[in-house]
């Protein structure tokens, strides 16, 4: 097994093996959203690339693609272009070769796809959604497809509450039947969990240039015309990134080794404390909490599940919980943040309160016991 070691911009070291390379094979990521969801994290960073357990988020996808033994990957960008391949390159310090196709119009996922048909060589393409966090072994999805003979397989999970998702129903072969958007009486548990593996003729199917849904417009016009739609179900590791709940709840499952990534190799615990950092005495990281590069943590803080970006300040005494500090903010002492997000360089004064949902935009000033939900200062 080959292994190779990835130093990321945090001074961290993971060790990430392969098995045999996958030559007849090639990777696409979609990673052209916005991100809204996640603002005010966004205006300054695509989504992708925000620190997730002290790495890029897609640095922890693109290891599972490399452990996978594929090394052509494609990324199909459009928000901040730019951004991907100034810290990526040509990939080569991951052991990928990399390339990037730029959108100049929102195409939809379906369009993204067929955005990049001019890179593609390979008969068969596995196409990730780049806001996904999974633990299945891409590998297996691969397996499963070429066994099945499909035109496309999609990577379906089992989820206890498919209320909140479209639901793709398959028959006793485990051919795709139907695409059924959200309703209160699903009738099955399996959801879309953004991993496809197209034969490269459907994608030339695709038309070109136009907004495309691949979810609402080509699976089912697949399904139309005949061809085989096929579905690997497991029981695997799946989150949706995109809002602020699931990327701290998305972050905490990677420090404590609930959700795998190579990247971060054995590496577990209830904390993750990065290069250059400080935390004072008695301060209580827990809950899989992630310190980034040359923040502060001061004297008897409490972080319970927090996501707190490279220089940030968390002062004395202040208790931050389920919730995300941007670059270079601070949190005034005895300040309680609970599920709020902080943008890069705002500064929350001494003793306030930000719960349920808050969002701070970058640079703003809160003054000391500025904002409070409790009585007493």
């Amino acid at each position: 097994m080959d292994q190779y070691t990835v130093r990321d911009s945090v001074g961290s070291e993971a060790v990430v093996g392969s098995g045999p390379v996958a030559e007849d094979v090639q990777a696409v990521v979609l990673v052209g959203g916005k991100g809204t969801r996640l603002r005010p994290l966004t205006l300054s960073a695509p989504k992708p690339m925000l620190p997730t357990a002290g790495l890029p988020f897609l640095t922890h996808l693109l290891s599972r693609i490399q452990a996978a033994g594929i090394r052509d990957v494609v990324l199909s960008t459009s928000f901040k272009a730019e951004t991907f391949s100034e810290y990526y390159g040509d990939g080569s310090k991951l052991g990928l070769s990399m390339r990037y196709v730029t959108e100049e119009e929102p195409l939809g996922t379906g369009g993204g796809i067929r955005n990049v048909l001019d890179e593609l060589t390979a008969k068969t393409i596995v196409v990730f959604n780049g806001d996904v966090l999974g633990g299945t072994d891409v590998r297996d999805v691969i397996d499963t497809h070429r066994k099945a003979d499909a035109d496309v397989t999609i990577h379906l999970v089992r989820v206890s509450d498919p209320r909140a998702f479209g639901c793709v129903p398959t028959d006793a072969d485990g051919r795709v039947t139907a695409f059924l958007e959200k309703t209160q009486d699903p009738p099955t548990d399996q959801i879309n969990a953004g991993t496809y593996v197209f034969e490269r003729e459907i994608i030339e199917s695709i038309p070109y240039g136009v907004p495309v849904s691949v979810e609402r417009e080509v699976f089912p016009r697949l399904l139309t015309e005949g061809k085989h739609v096929h579905a690997h179900v497991d029981h695997a590791y799946w989150r949706d990134m995109g809002t602020p709940e699931d990327f701290v709840r998305g972050s905490a499952d990677l420090v404590r080794g609930i959700a795998p990534s190579p990247a971060l190799g054995d590496r577990r615990g209830e904390s993750l404390v990065h290069e250059g950092a400080g935390v004072g005495p008695g301060a209580l990281l827990i809950g899989g909490t992630v310190v980034g590069r040359g923040a502060e943590v001061g004297p008897r803080a409490r972080l319970d599940g927090a996501v707190v970006f490279d220089g940030a300040v968390i002062e004395a005494g202040a208790v931050v919980e389920r919730s995300i500090i941007g670059f270079g903010a601070r949190i005034g002492p005895r300040a309680l943040i609970r599920d709020t997000v902080v943008g890069d360089g705002a500064d929350i004064g001494a003793r306030c309160e930000l719960l349920r949902g808050a969002r701070v935009w970058p640079g703003i000033e809160i003054p000391d016991n500025g904002i409070r939900f409790s009585t007493d200062v």
